[in-house]
């Protein structure tokens, strides 16, 4: 008797589990949650940083964005160009023009050579936590702290700190995620196109006699870059100047008559207009040159002189005939 107990024990289980198998089965098939391939082919190009510089929680999430029509098939500041094509392709669309790709700036020149410390500091060695004390040791409240956190998080080792405790951009290797921005307790760090040469290195709000106490690359108000700019491309506010991007051409003029050398640039990166024998002596060139540079008649090859040039673009930009080259300066 108890081996037949056993025995319809045993079935009577087994069908359970086999009914429930069955329905579980069922279930799993009706209820299925159908997952778009593209997402997977979407995830694979991208480059797997998931550093969120999309805005969306890491390479995955943005995958789901693009096919649920949320993200731009360009979003992705990493991949670039490259992989906005491939993804373009996956969901049957063309890319679109691709913006400039933005790396990021410093704006603060205050390195342990030119600017004053207020106090020691002997705290965990992070720019967040020297904050949290007192505003950090530095006596200008606006200057890099020169800890280093913008370079322990970025994910590409694009930035380095140098022997005077400033860290330094490699735009080569940066790839515009933004996670220096988002760590920086004093808001130094900013996004801006890779082809803009000048910046201005300071952002300081203080006066220019206050400036020169803790630091002797602060912009001091002068307003000679203001008034040297052909292009309405510099800004004073705050006692601060500023540069509007969507003016400036990197003609360089601004950091030729900064005292201070708190506006900037690479003047290896400088370049000159060189007017080739396609030139049929339009003028239009000529006409738009800020500086008077150009000189020639109509129908006449037209020349630069070298000296006046300020390397601004803006005859290259008009010339209908492609008869002006910008040249690096040697």
């Amino acid at each position: 008797m108890d081996n037949n107990v056993f025995l319809i024990s045993v079935i009577s289980m087994g069908g359970i589990g086999a009914f429930f198998g069955i329905v579980l089965a069922y279930a799993s098939k009706k209820f299925a949650i159908k997952v778009d391939p593209r997402i997977e082919q979407i995830n694979e190009a991208l480059p797997g940083a998931n550093c969120g510089a999309c805005g969306y929680p890491g390479c995955s999430g943005f995958a789901e964005a693009i096919v649920e029509g949320e993200a731009p098939v360009d979003g992705c500041p990493v991949g670039g160009r490259e992989v906005a094509e491939k993804i373009a392709g996956i969901m049957g669309v063309e890319a679109s023009a691709t913006q400039e790709r933005s790396v990021a700036r410093l704006y603060c020149q205050g390195d342990c050579e030119v600017a004053v410390d207020r106090a020691l500091y002997d705290g965990v060695q992070d720019c967040r936590a020297a904050q949290a004390v007192n505003g950090g040791p530095k006596a200008c409240k606006y200057g890099c702290l020169g800890f280093g956190t913008c370079a322990e998080v970025c994910p590409f080792d694009a930035i380095t700190m140098d022997e005077n405790h400033l860290p330094h951009v490699d735009i080569e290797k940066c790839t515009g995620c933004g996670k220096c921005v988002q760590a920086c307790p004093r808001n130094l760090f900013e996004l801006v196109g890779v082809s803009k040469e000048v910046h201005v290195g300071c952002k300081s709000q203080e006066r220019g006699k206050d400036v020169m106490k803790v630091c002797k690359a602060g912009c001091i108000g002068c307003r000679k870059c203001v008034k040297a700019c052909p292009f309405d491309a510099m800004k004073f506010k705050n006692n601060l100047a500023k540069i509007d991007y969507e003016k400036c051409t990197s003609c360089m003029v601004c950091v030729e008559v900064c005292p201070t050398n708190a506006t900037y640039s690479d003047f290896d990166k400088r370049k000159k207009a060189v007017i080739t024998d396609e030139c049929i002596g339009c003028t239009l060139c000529k006409k738009v040159c800020p500086v008077e540079a150009i000189t020639g008649e109509v129908k006449v090859k037209h020349q630069v002189d070298p000296e006046k040039c300020i390397g601004c673009s803006l005859c290259f930009e008009k010339c209908p005939k492609d008869a002006i080259k910008m040249i690096r300066e040697e």
